[in-house]
């Protein structure tokens, strides 16, 4: 079985990479000669995703814009929040409506995916048709670039959880359906609502990427990153 659809988180503030996006969203930004948009699009594409949902709110049009002109065998839909930022469990619940019951991908742009990620998607998929559970894909606090950043879950055995050390980092990707989503009753709630439910009933899994994590998240991580990528490709 394949994941058709996906959707991808484009609608946030990027505060953090300021002045960079003051004028620019976060995902249109350029590592090497790609926007972090682009290189989300790519590898969903490379999958299989034949639908892909890209919420914005942060200098919308402009992403809109980019969408419009960007050549793609996917099908690309704006889920505009130009009124009101849902936040990001809001934003996939806004965004995925017409997805009904089929699983779909979710992934953060501010993560530097490229060509090696496409194994670990396969991976997570397959375990995603196995267990029938929202998915995460996570990463040892030990492979991130940026060394101060803390860990958000521990895993064992495939299962979630959270304590004192929490020595993994959530990738920026997961595979859910509607059904866990709409377990929070609100039009306006982060991912980590959906995530507190299931991490009690141990409903939560993940899946560990050995690939090295680079999370865009300040302006100074960015320009290390970019200044990387200019000498070495």
């Amino acid at each position: 079985m394949k994941i058709k659809h996906g959707m991808i988180l484009a609608a946030g503030l990027g505060k953090r990479m300021q002045p960079l996006t003051l004028k620019t969203p976060k995902p249109l930004l350029k590592i090497g000669n790609k926007t972090l948009l682009e290189r989300s699009i790519n590898l969903l594409i490379n999958h299989g995703i034949e639908e892909i949902v890209v919420n914005i709110h942060h200098l919308g049009q402009q992403i809109e814009q980019y969408i419009s002109n960007f050549s793609s065998k996917a099908n690309l839909i704006i889920s505009n929040e130009k009124n009101l930022l849902l936040d990001t469990g809001g934003g996939v619940k806004e965004g995925t409506k017409h997805f009904k019951e089929k699983p779909f991908l979710v992934i953060n742009p501010d993560t530097l995916w490229d060509e090696k990620h496409s194994y670990d998607l396969l991976s997570l998929e397959q375990f995603y048709y196995k267990n029938q559970k929202h998915c995460l894909l996570l990463v040892n606090k030990k492979l991130s670039f940026d060394k101060s950043f803390k860990g958000d879950f521990n895993l064992k055995e495939n299962i979630v959880s959270r304590d004192a050390e929490n020595n993994f980092i959530f990738t920026g990707i997961q595979i859910t359906n509607r059904n866990f989503l709409n377990q929070v009753d609100k039009k306006v709630f982060s991912m980590n609502e959906v995530w507190k439910e299931l991490l009690k009933t141990k409903d939560l899994l993940g899946l560990e990427s050995n690939l090295q994590f680079h999370h865009l998240n300040t302006f100074e991580i960015f320009k290390k990153i970019e200044k990387i990528y200019k000498i070495y490709g």
